[in-house]
Formats: C-alpha cells, structure tokens, sequence
C-alpha cells in the first residue's frame, strides 16, 4: 500500500447482452402441491440426519444468542447449518460436510472466501496498525478509487449498510429541508427505522395493490413515509403531485434483490429520475447488494440512470465490514457546512480500506465478465431443464447473480412476488442444502457466483436443479 493513489483505468461493459436477465417459459404446468409437500417433509427428514453437529451447536448458542444465531436473517427453522472453515467458494460445516457456497454474504464475498490479494492486503494493514481514527493516506486512496469507479464527486465511508442509507436519508433531508419519503412496497435497506417501513408487510394490512398502505412495525417511530409499487410510475406520479412539495428523496432499489431480482421495466428508472426532478425531490439507490455484483460501476451506471446519491456496502469490502455513501458536490456539501453531521470511530480504518483497495484492483471488468459468463451459461442451462420439464418457473439475473422464481408469469412487484409458490421455492432451496450447495436462506434471495467460482462448480448446482426438476415431476 502506497501513500499515493494508483487511479484504476476507466470502466467498460461486459460485451454480452442484456443487462438484465428475466426469461419466461413458453408454456407450464401446475406442480402438484401434495407431491412438493411429500419432498419437503422427506428433505427436511434427511436434513435432521446430515446435520446432528449443526443441531447440537444451535442448542448450545439457544443459551446466549436470541435465536441462536448474531444476525436474525441467519435463523432458519429448525436450525440453521453452522460453519468452521471457508476458502474460495466452498465451506465446511460443523459435522465436516464440504458445502458449495452461492450464497457469498448476500455479495460481501464477491472476492471468494480468502482471496489471496485480499489477505495479503490486510495482513500487511495488521503490521502497521488497525485503527488511527484521524486521517490516513489509505483511506483516502480507497476513496479517489470508488470515487473514479462509481463516478461520485464525494463519498464517505461507513461501516454497513445499514449505516450508509441512514446517512444518505439523513443527506437528503438535510438538502431539500424536507422530511417524508417515498420508498418501494418490500424493498429493504437495513435497520435506520424510516426504511423499515413496508418490508415486506403482510397484505392483509398493506391496502390496494395499485395504492399500497404503507406498514410500520410497532417498535418503529417512521415518520412521514409514502409507499409505491416497483414499476409505477403512475402511482409515483400521483404521490409526488399530492405531497411532492414535502418529500425530501425517492429511496430504493435501481433492481430490486429483497424478493428474488425484479429488474426495472424498460423505461422506468428513467421516469422515476424526470418526475425526482421535476418536484425536487432527490433520487437515493441503495447499492449495497448490487455495487460490484451489478457490474464494474454498479446498477445505476450499467442501467444508465444516474441518482443523486448511491449507497454501497457488502461486495465493496472483500468480506471486511465497510460501507460508503456519496453522490453530487452539491448534496455532499451537507457534510461540509454542518448541516448534516456524520461521524463513526471505524469509519475507513486501516483494515477495511486495505481489503477495498485489493477489491479495486480484482475486480476488474474482465474478471466481473468472466464471472458473469458463468452465471448467464447456468441460467441458459436451467431454463432449458424448466422448458423440459414444464415447470412454473422462471429464471432472473442480473450481473453476477442469479435466482429461480417459482412463477410462471413474470414478477414486477412485491405484490406478484407475493403469488409465487412458496412451498416450491422451499423445496428447491433445501433440496440444494441437502446437496451441499448453499444458497441464502430465505426463499427470496440470489445465488452469487463470486470471482473464485468455476463452471464445474456452477455444474453441481444445473444438476442439483435437474434432479429437483425430476423430483418434482416424478
């Protein structure tokens, strides 16, 4: 690590197409529910049996942990898989199982687990200290790189996600002088409580699917907050012509990665930047699980919409806790002035900036397009084994990630993705943990093929997918 920037050469695009990736079946038929039932009931039986170390770990960590585990989205009934050991893209578990990981850290592992430029970066950061909390020439070069790389005129770093798009909301109402918020029915953007609103709300208290009530968890003090469907621009248009005046930021997802991958209509992010504009009210994209996995800029330059601020987490950090937040001069200036303070004693210490500066120089858009390749030719494969098989299914990518969605018409909303088989996608997700692959616990998250990931291992998980596919037609 030098005291003076290396400035990494500007971004191009992979050459394939498209930018995103959501391909129907021509034509399905219906899954029968007490044959899905039968296989779960049988998975969930061969589950118990693989993982008896795993179990007796979970009821060790009942003693001290709230639901046994340091982060509630680890939980799953009736215990989840614990880990010892990690390297590249595959893990071992407590009963000494090798399990292929597609899961990565929701993106934090773009890298794979223990890269080599990753370690060697770090370990030299441990020779020379870990936190200085005063200025550092590291940091700074980590900045002037994701300043280039992301096109930003000024960021500042945190340390999760959840820190980054509480200050970004905090920026953007200290911009406009305006307090509400619209935000998009079940996207999720960590735990600042204004956007804990409506993630994903039980529709029995959501209201209209055209004109979502927005729901607010009982211990969460919100404040004014407007709720819209992904994809709407009529309705956005109409909150924004009622209370534009008092909104003070449009704060989502560019491609929304809570409730599978639900990419943006053609057209639609465009449209929500003109009507941002034309009330005043400033365009935040929570990046944290796109960033780096979106491409080698990120969603919002691979989609061509440019927002007024951009948070990032997760694949910016080689598995190191790091965030960052930033956008325009104009909005930056908040943090000039004092009229938004921003303050954290780890924010761009020494240990995560030398992970971000490694992540820089790795990421590479030939090394995202390679890893991309891989992800389109696994998704090519498993449309082709739901066509065979007549599943109502579907696949949906976008950069390097990839998910099933148990539907066979397309999901735009959270609304739609409430009508999806749940029971199916249960099934699919055990039936791949059952197989040592893992993929991220909840029914509505994406594989992520990481930088250390091979064709032979993305193989493992089109073959577990065609024995599902058998299974499931019997």
């Amino acid at each position: 690590m030098t005291d003076t920037a290396t400035v990494p050469t500007p971004v191009t695009w992979p050459a394939h197409d498209p930018a995103t990736w959501r391909t129907m079946p021509a034509s399905y038929e219906p899954i029968d529910p007490g044959r899905v039932a039968k296989l779960l009931a049988a998975e969930w039986e061969r589950y118990e049996a693989q993982t008896p170390a795993s179990a007796a770990h979970h009821a060790r960590a009942l003693g001290v942990l709230p639901l046994g585990v340091p982060s509630s989205f680890q939980h799953w009934d009736p215990y989840p898989v614990a880990i010892t050991s990690a390297s590249g893209a595959w893990l071992t578990d407590v009963d000494g199982r090798k399990v292929l990981d597609l899961s990565m850290g929701f993106g934090a592992m773009l890298a794979g687990h223990l890269n080599p430029a990753v370690v060697a970066a770090v370990s030299r950061a441990l020779e020379t200290g870990t936190l200085f909390v005063t200025p550092s020439p590291s940091a700074t070069d980590a900045a002037e790189r994701f300043q280039r790389r992301f096109s930003l005129d000024k960021l500042r770093f945190a340390n999760s996600g959840t820190e980054a798009t509480m200050y970004a909301l905090r920026t953007a109402r200290a911009f406009t002088g305006r307090k509400a918020i619209i935000k998009i029915e079940g996207g999720y953007h960590g735990g600042y409580d204004a956007l804990q609103v409506s993630v994903k709300p039980d529709l029995s208290e959501a209201g209209p699917e055209d004109a979502p009530t927005p729901v607010t968890p009982f211990e969460v003090e919100a404040g004014t907050v407007h709720v819209v469907p992904y994809n709407d621009l009529a309705r956005l248009g109409q909150l924004l012509d009622q209370y534009g005046s008092e909104v003070a930021c449009v704060f989502m997802e560019p491609v929304l990665e809570n409730i599978g991958i639900v990419v943006p209509d053609a057209g639609y992010l465009a449209g929500v930047r003109a009507l941002c504009d034309a009330h005043g009210s400033l365009l935040v994209f929570d990046e944290v699980k796109t960033g780096l996995t979106a491409g080698p800029a990120g969603a919002s330059q691979r989609l061509g919409v440019t927002p007024d601020l951009v948070c990032l987490a997760k694949s910016i950090g080689g598995g190191l806790p790091l965030a960052a937040f930033g956008g325009r001069d104009e909005v930056m200036a908040c943090l000039t002035d004092g009229r938004m303070a921003h303050f954290g004693t780890y924010n761009g210490n020494p240990l995560v900036v030398a992970a971000a500066i490694a992540i820089d120089e790795i990421a590479t858009p030939e090394a995202l397009d390679a890893a991309e390749v891989l992800n389109v030719s696994a998704l090519t494969a498993m449309d082709a084994i739901i066509a065979t098989h007549a599943l109502p299914a579907h696949t949906v990518g976008f950069g390097v990630k990839g998910a099933v969605t148990w539907s066979g018409t397309p999901v735009r909303t959270y609304r739609d993705y409430k009508r999806t088989d749940f029971a199916a996608a249960e099934l699919s997700w055990l039936w791949g943990v059952n197989r040592g692959i893992l993929t991220p616990p909840g029914l509505d998250e994406q594989w992520l093929v990481s930088l250390a990931h091979t064709a032979d291992d993305m193989s493992l998980l089109i073959e577990e997918f065609r024995e599902l596919a058998e299974g499931l037609r019997g």
